[in-house]
């Protein structure tokens, strides 16, 4: 029995308040999100999956852009309404502590993005009758294995945070203010954290921070990406999954580390956000004007088979039509599996907020229409190669009326790109082989089938 299983058996618990936290932003705060749920249950409090019949609510928000704090105000504001006692947590936290306490009086507890570790003595000190202020400018702390989490991922994917913090200054971004410095957890620790997942079960595990590339630089004053792939290769778990790998990062050790390293899939997530030089260099972008042919052309040499995604910003200030056209043709030459399309969020805090040239709105979401009309064609020829391959598909929902599964090939990544829609035998959970028999723009479609000879589990 294990900690979680030893703390919901216990009588006493059902005397104990209960906590809902609603999850909003990106995938490292949702690991926050599961270590605070992990620290609460471990203390006794109950967690609820629904807000409505939890004591307190604890709202996880996210700040990065215009769009992502309207969605936590929102959410905030209608909790209040409801009358909850919300505790406040997440970059909206430490971004606006101030506003916040002053403007949603139903707010008894904020906690930044330094000190979600201390949730337990927040709400202790909150059921006193305490207003508690709990955003402190220390941004240092890395969870590791030995902090409980409550995971609230489905059952079979887990995400891994190998580091936290960002040292790069991009002119666009405010997460070093909210985040803090890069700091890497050691080896070993990233070791004995996903060894205890593979004992939960876990077949995907996905390695997250915001430079991932970048691991154990601050901790070891070189990178040991390379070293960490190795080392999570004798885990027990068939998928190992890389985001957030930014393209300058991966060397040639690291490429030849992915060769040699079988459950470590080939996608490779590069955040490159514009192909300009002249808006790279705006953006103080680190590489600047190194995001260009050769790069992508390299990383498709060394690893053929790999699934390209990407992320672009549109409408930067000073973006010209002849900066925009750079984009869309760089797009169309290198065929990027999938892209993700942003609009410019003007972030205050940043130096991009006071830059001259601002591009309107309208022409921002134009421009953002255009590219992703231009990337559905691309992303509908490449799923189309998928049509009479027999891939691995891991099985995550499955709709009881149609007897079909929702799924996931290797090159889908959970939330940000498609599914693999199933029919024939299979368990929640589950690897199975799957003939693509049916392609759309963004998803796909299968039927079970007997693996052959020499299939790869990892769809190498």
């Amino acid at each position: 029995m294990n900690w979680l299983e030893t703390a919901l058996s216990t009588s006493s618990l059902k005397e104990a308040p209960a906590v809902a936290v609603v999850h909003l932003g990106c995938e490292k705060n949702r690991v926050d999100t599961e270590h605070m749920l992990g620290l609460l249950a471990q203390a006794g409090y109950r967690v609820e999956g629904d807000e409505d019949s939890a004591d307190y609510v604890i709202v996880n928000t996210c700040s990065f852009i215009e769009a992502a704090r309207r969605e936590s105000v929102s959410t905030l504001m209608e909790l209040a309404v409801q009358g909850k006692k919300i505790i406040i947590a997440g970059c909206l936290a430490q971004h606006f502590q101030e506003e916040l306490l002053r403007e949603i009086p139903e707010a008894v507890a904020i906690v930044g993005t330094g000190d979600y570790h201390q949730i337990v003595q927040v709400i202790q000190r909150a059921e006193r009758g305490e207003r508690v202020n709990a955003v402190t400018s220390s941004l240092d702390y890395i969870a590791d294995e030995t902090v409980p989490r409550y995971r609230t991922t489905h059952a079979p994917v887990a995400y891994l945070r190998v580091a936290e913090g960002c040292d790069y200054r991009c002119s666009f971004c405010i997460i070093p203010h909210l985040r803090g410095k890069q700091r890497s957890r050691p080896i070993e620790s990233i070791l004995r954290e996903a060894e205890q997942l593979a004992a939960e079960g876990v077949q995907e595990l996905i390695l997250i921070s915001q430079i991932t590339t970048n691991y154990g630089l601050d901790l070891y004053g070189e990178p040991r990406l390379a070293e960490l792939i190795r080392a999570l290769g004798q885990i027990p778990i068939p998928w190992i999954r890389m985001l957030y790998a930014y393209p300058t990062g991966i060397t040639p050790a690291v490429v030849e580390a992915i060769q040699e390293t079988p459950n470590f899939l080939l996608y490779l997530d590069l955040p490159l956000q514009h192909s300009h030089p002249a808006i790279l260099k705006a953006m103080n972008r680190p590489w600047q004007g190194q995001v260009n042919d050769r790069l992508i052309e390299r990383l498709r040499q060394a690893l053929p088979k790999a699934v390209l995604r990407t992320s672009f910003i549109v409408g930067f200030p000073g973006e010209t039509e002849e900066h925009f056209q750079h984009l869309l043709e760089f797009v169309q030459r290198h065929q990027f599996d999938h892209v993700g399309v942003f609009t410019f969020s003007p972030e205050e805090g940043t130096p991009a907020y006071h830059l001259p040239q601002q591009v309107p709105e309208p022409l921002k979401e134009e421009r953002r229409a255009r590219l992703m009309q231009l990337q559905q064609g691309i992303a509908f020829r490449r799923n189309r190669e998928q049509v009479g391959q027999v891939v691995p598909v891991l099985l995550e929902q499955e709709n009881p009326r149609t007897g079909e599964w929702i799924g996931r090939s290797p090159r889908f990544a959970p939330e940000v790109d498609g599914v693999v829609h199933v029919r024939g035998p299979g368990s929640l959970g589950s690897l199975v082989p799957v003939q693509i028999t049916r392609a759309e723009p963004y998803d796909l479609f299968g039927q079970v089938v007997e693996a052959p000879a020499g299939f790869s589990w990892s769809g190498r």
